[in-house]
């Protein structure tokens, strides 16, 4: 069964589906946004002490997503990029992993629940570190165009995207 609503009120109008720590968030508290992720962290990341959490309001999986189609305003898309980092190190427990050799099939699977769960002109904003995986492979992996976005990385690698969901799509 499809969600269409969280805690008894209707759906927030924006959703991360791979919320993790929250590391890009102003307000983290923020109520307008549901968060998403497939796990829950909890742990002293660091020598010093300092914690690592993960608590999405909803465990779930962006290639399955749990709401009705045409749910959401908003979707941010900020998938792991790390191939082959292990399950236990620093940047695998904070920015989670991309299977081997499933890499492709479940990233295009987010593509399309992303677009699925979109209100018409809706937008995706898509955040994408190319350290192993070069964006462009993985713009291979939807048919839909970006709008607007850095495509030239800056030293980090990042890149930062902006699609439109147009009527009639999905």
């Amino acid at each position: 069964m499809r969600m269409t609503e969280f805690n008894g009120l209707p759906l927030p109008p924006y959703l991360d589906v791979c919320c993790g720590g929250e590391m890009f968030y102003i307000e983290k508290a923020d109520v307008r946004v549901l968060k998403m992720d497939i796990r829950e962290v909890d742990t002293n990341l660091c020598s010093d002490g300092r914690r690592f959490t993960v608590k999405p309001d909803v465990i779930g999986d962006f290639r399955n997503m749990p709401f009705e189609d045409e749910s959401f305003y908003g979707v941010f898309f900020d998938p792991p990029h790390l191939l082959g980092a292990g399950k236990t190190g620093f940047q695998a427990i904070k920015y989670g992993t991309l299977d081997r050799q499933s890499w492709k099939e479940d990233l295009r699977k987010g593509f399309a629940e992303c677009f699925r769960v979109l209100k018409p002109h809706g937008f995706l904003a898509f955040k994408w570190n190319e350290t192993k995986i070069p964006l462009k492979k993985i713009l291979s992996l939807t048919t839909e165009k970006a709008l607007i976005g850095n495509m030239r990385p800056n030293l980090t690698k990042t890149h930062w995207l902006l699609f439109t969901k147009q009527p009639g799509e999905f």
